[in-house]
């Protein structure tokens, strides 16, 4: 175990392996607003972080894809909402910067205790 490794750095790692891949997904979802029967595909950040809580954080990030249901279809089939997408990108974005902000203030915490309390 190394001096990074706390719980909570742990848990920030894997919130932030889970806000980027659901970014990951919201792009894809936005690259496919075209294609032709293509689905809007989501994960719950939510059961996702309550899945991390539980899970042993040595385990890679595998998030439960799940199609979204009841979004407007056209008719060729696609489902994929602009305004949807656009709006959990910027919440994606926020939640990740939170996450790094905790993270900073994790690591000034350890640095405090590194050095006795003296800030440098």
């Amino acid at each position: 175990m190394s001096l990074i490794d706390t719980p909570d750095m742990s848990y920030l790692e894997r919130y932030l392996d889970v806000a980027a891949f659901r970014q990951t997904l919201i792009a894809a979802n936005l690259a496919n607003l075209d294609t032709p029967g293509y689905q809007t595909r989501d994960v719950s950040f939510q059961s996702e972080m309550v899945r991390a809580s539980l899970d042993d954080y040595q385990e890679p990030v595998r998030p439960f894809v799940r199609p979204v249901m009841g979004l407007m279809e056209r008719p060729d089939g696609n489902n994929v909402s602009l305004d949807r997408e656009s709006l959990l990108l910027a919440q994606t974005q926020i939640q990740y910067k939170i996450a790094i902000e905790l993270m900073k203030a994790e690591f000034h915490t350890m640095r405090g205790a590194i050095n006795d309390g003296v800030e440098s």
